[in-house]
């Protein structure tokens, strides 16, 4: 074997190197992300158990006093509003 030559060897030992290090970096990138929502998980059970009853508020806008202060509808409510007092609505029922 000649000084520099590449042989099968040298190239798959190479290989199983940089696999090694691939599979080194992407177990440690999902162990990185299950313990991200390990710790999401723990945050929302710690909030759920301090929590009155262990619910959350509600996120809807007609739960919401400041919306409704401010005449801010869900845009269901909008709707059946707009067809209600549209002169020109069509009746939502066949008959």
């Amino acid at each position: 074997m000649l000084k520099g030559e590449v042989t099968f060897w040298s190239v798959h030992f190479f290989c199983l190197l940089l696999q090694t290090f691939k599979e080194k970096c992407m177990l440690k990138t999902l162990l990185i992300s299950i313990l991200i929502i390990a710790a999401g998980m723990v945050l929302l059970l710690v909030k759920v158990l301090l929590r009155k009853n262990g619910k959350f508020s509600s996120q809807h806008i007609h739960d919401s006093k400041a919306m409704k202060e401010r005449g801010i509808h869900c845009v269901m409510d909008q709707d059946r509003e707009m067809r209600r007092t549209a002169r020109t609505a069509v009746s939502e029922r066949s008959e």
